[in-house]
């Protein structure tokens, strides 16, 4: 059994999110901000009625606020989130299963 020969780098079109197309996203995807940061690896904070909150997620959604979030991060996100328009993520199938549920990370 040889392994697959890698694939070539395919460009992509990432540009980054306004805070509207962000929180959009986030919305159709159905989460919460902090959801949508946990999932993405932002950090999160108690808020002040005890509830989980992620400062750094509403600065990215927020209209008045100059950071945004890097396109390749957005990209990631609507991957995860499977609202990518051109790709979806598929767990790879190990060759001769047949099936992908029993597949392991491929090993480098």
């Amino acid at each position: 059994m040889t392994p697959e020969a890698p694939l070539p780098p395919t460009p992509l079109h990432m540009p980054a999110p306004t805070g509207d197309q962000l929180k959009a996203a986030r919305v159709a995807a159905g989460l919460s901000q902090a959801q949508a940061a946990e999932l993405m690896g932002y950090p999160l904070q108690t808020g002040s009625r005890g509830g989980v909150q992620s400062r750094t997620w509403q600065a990215l959604e927020s209209t008045t606020d100059e950071r945004n979030m890097q396109g390749p991060v957005f990209a990631m996100f609507l991957l995860l989130t499977g609202q990518h328009q051109d790709w979806v993520l598929a767990p790879r199938k190990l060759a001769g299963t047949g099936t992908a549920a029993d597949a392991q990370p491929a090993q480098r």
